[in-house]
């Protein structure tokens, strides 16, 4: 890999990682404000978070749609058509989201109790859930800004945006939380609270930043074609199901290690926000790569897409396996931030060493994973990610840990393998190079 690749990987991937470690950066503050509280109010924050993502998923393939469409109108030298989809994603979201809001608030009373059992994470864990899930239709329609601005290389604004957006959701969660600034103390309520007021904000500044840097191409003047309104939504579902999928294979896991003991919980939560504040490199640089991918293709250049996926795996597999060993070497000292029970911190102990060791295959997965996304073949994404996690994961997961009584370490370790073959399945794919037929 040349100098002038890794620099445009590098340029492109640095402000969503950026953006991506304020995000992040924001649930470790929330789960270390929360933490403060016990292990019920970290149980039910981690379960809850999980349960919102689930829900939310199928309006966040809109992000993929968006990127993947905008990328090849971007490679094809007709921004303006870019701007088209991206004024669709907003109006499909308007439509779809409120109404996904209102049915999933009057479920969650009823449902949160299947999750997990114990009647303080109950308490604790509904209203949180109730006040995420009404900022819906806020959260898809940033994550359609966030398509755009990273297919048109124009990924700073999306970080600066996460960085105001998350400085304000941390001084309302101080307040909210613990009755500061003359606030009400809501304690988990609050936290839910201080994240939908934040999603808002950040909604009204992607449209100010809309309005000042591409109405010039259309932004709120056009709307997609039949056929490209099509392509997002071909696109859009397979991605918001695998997110959904994923986000819902997530919220099995808790509830398996829930059976497991709420020690137990706590640690996973805890596990689970730093693996995801640890893999945000990872995940930037496969953003970048979708971009990289899709607009190569939109110039004709598939051997050139080709080519990105594997420099941006160099580069990713290189900064994760970096990362990872803080997590190896001084597994307590990463956990100590968060957990505040010793006993709770020895259980942690090694699942976050494994997390350490599995941190290059992860970015093996992310890098190719990425670029299929890139390129519109996020069907087959969806059938990789859906079956090695509901078909191999869980079901084992289950056995292994609750029912053979292996724990939380049992769960880990089985998680690293499932998550190896996943890696190699994407790999493998990308060198098959079906991806390069796919219309967009």
């Amino acid at each position: 890999m040349d100098l002038a690749r890794r620099n445009r990987i590098l340029s492109l991937a640095l402000p969503i990682i950026g953006g991506m470690v304020s995000q992040n950066l924001l649930n470790i503050v929330d789960t270390a404000m929360v933490g403060f509280l016990g292990d019920a109010a970290l149980a039910a924050v981690g379960l809850g978070g999980f349960v919102v993502f689930m829900c939310q998923a199928l309006i966040l393939g809109i992000s993929t749609g968006v990127q993947s469409s905008a990328a090849r109108r971007k490679g094809e030298g007709r921004p303006e058509r870019a701007a088209a989809i991206l004024n669709a994603a907003l109006v499909l979201v308007i439509i779809v989201a409120p109404i996904f809001s209102l049915v999933l608030i009057q479920l969650a009373e009823p449902v949160y109790p299947f999750l997990n059992s114990d009647p303080a994470v109950i308490e604790r864990g509904v209203p949180y859930v109730e006040w995420r899930l009404g900022a819906i239709v806020f959260v898809g329609m940033n994550f359609a800004f966030r398509g755009y601005w990273n297919a048109l290389d124009l990924s700073r604004l999306y970080m600066t945006t996460l960085i105001f957006m998350h400085a304000t959701n941390i001084v309302l969660n101080y307040a909210l939380i613990f009755g500061n600034f003359g606030a009400p103390e809501l304690g988990v309520t609050g936290a839910g609270m201080a994240s939908a007021i934040s999603m808002a904000v950040g909604t009204m500044v992607y449209f100010y930043l809309g309005l000042k840097h591409v109405r010039k191409d259309g932004f709120l003047r056009c709307l997609a074609t039949r056929a490209e309104t099509a392509s997002l939504v071909r696109v859009s579902i397979p991605a918001g199901l695998q997110q959904l999928f994923f986000a819902a294979g997530l919220v099995t896991m808790f509830w398996i290690i829930g059976r497991i003991g709420t020690p137990e919980l706590a640690a996973a939560n805890v596990l689970v926000t730093v693996l995801l504040f640890a893999i945000l490199p990872g995940l930037g640089l496969g953003l970048a790569c979708a971009t990289l991918v899709g607009q190569a293709l939109g110039k004709r250049e598939p051997d050139d897409a080709y080519q990105w996926a594997w420099d941006v795996a160099k580069v990713t597999v290189t900064l994760l396996t970096v990362l990872g060993l803080p997590m190896w070497l001084v597994p307590d000292l990463v956990s100590s931030v968060f957990i505040h029970e010793e006993s709770t911190r020895d259980l942690a102990r090694w699942p976050m060493r494994i997390m350490g060791l599995t941190m290059p295959i992860e970015a093996i997965g992310f890098a190719f994973m990425h670029g299929m996304l890139g390129a519109g073949d996020a069907r087959r994404v969806m059938s990789v990610s859906v079956g090695t996690q509901w078909l191999l994961f869980l079901p084992l997961a289950y056995v292994i840990g609750p029912v053979m009584g292996f724990g939380l370490l049992g769960v880990w370790l089985w998680q690293g393998v499932s998550r190896t073959l996943q890696a190699w399945l994407f790999m493998t794919m990308w060198r098959g190079r079906k991806w390069q037929r796919i219309e967009v």
